[in-house]
């Protein structure tokens, strides 16, 4: 690719814990940083809100692309489906699974890197700590990446900073990088959408698997002294 930048990378930033935290740690490791959102239907739409207001404060450009409509089969986007039931479809995964989303959004955000001769893309899938997602794996990352390198006719490379990590050690990083407070106020992983409540590990309620996994990760983080 001509006038190619490595130094430059852009984030799948939904606004949630995980992307919020990835945001601030490829600053540390690019020039260039831009983040990317979708507003795919989600009734946990806040998320994007929130998704602004923290590339604000990174200092970083944020783009969202409207593809509602396009995913479909799931609690996240369907109201009349329970968030705390098995999916539809494959009683293994959860009903929050929405099919084929990390592969939409990382071939859209490829295709958008590779105008601007950006070929890092980062994003906060995990593998050690998720919520039963198949496209969190590293092994589906790594067979995409080849995918979109191949049909690029360039190397991708997808980073995952937090994929090996466990919620509590994802809260750590956040402390590290200097954004805890951005972390815990702004950011916002709750699946029911839910920001009238404030805890101390941020806003939402403990009545969804997304808050349930952040407030248990915070409390370990908090008693190994990490926070």
């Amino acid at each position: 690719m001509e006038n190619e930048r490595r130094d430059a990378a852009v984030v799948l930033l939904s606004g949630g814990q995980d992307s919020t935290t990835c945001l601030f740690w490829a600053k540390q490791i690019f020039n260039h940083v831009e983040g990317l959102g979708f507003d795919y239907g989600q009734k946990h739409n806040v998320e994007l809100e929130q998704a602004g207001i923290i590339a604000a404060k990174a200092g970083v450009e944020f783009t969202i692309f409207n593809i509602q409509g396009t995913l479909s089969g799931s609690s996240l986007i369907e109201y009349n489906k329970d968030i705390a039931e098995p999916h539809e479809r494959n009683k293994n995964l959860p009903s929050s699974f929405v099919p084929g989303r990390n592969a939409l959004f990382l071939t859209i955000a490829a295709s958008y890197a590779y105008n601007k001769g950006i070929t890092n893309l980062v994003g906060g899938m995990c593998e050690t700590d998720y919520s039963g997602y198949p496209d969190c794996r590293r092994a589906f990352l790594d067979s995409l990446q080849t995918s979109l390198s191949l049909a690029m006719d360039t190397d991708v490379s997808i980073h995952t900073p937090l994929m090996y990590l466990s919620k509590a050690e994802t809260w750590k990083m956040a402390k590290e990088l200097g954004v805890l407070d951005i972390v815990r106020f702004d950011s916002h992983t709750d699946y029911n959408g839910n920001r009238n409540v404030l805890n101390e590990w941020g806003y939402g309620q403990l009545d969804n698997p997304a808050s349930i996994l952040r407030a248990r990760g915070f409390e370990e983080a908090k008693a190994k002294g990490w926070i």
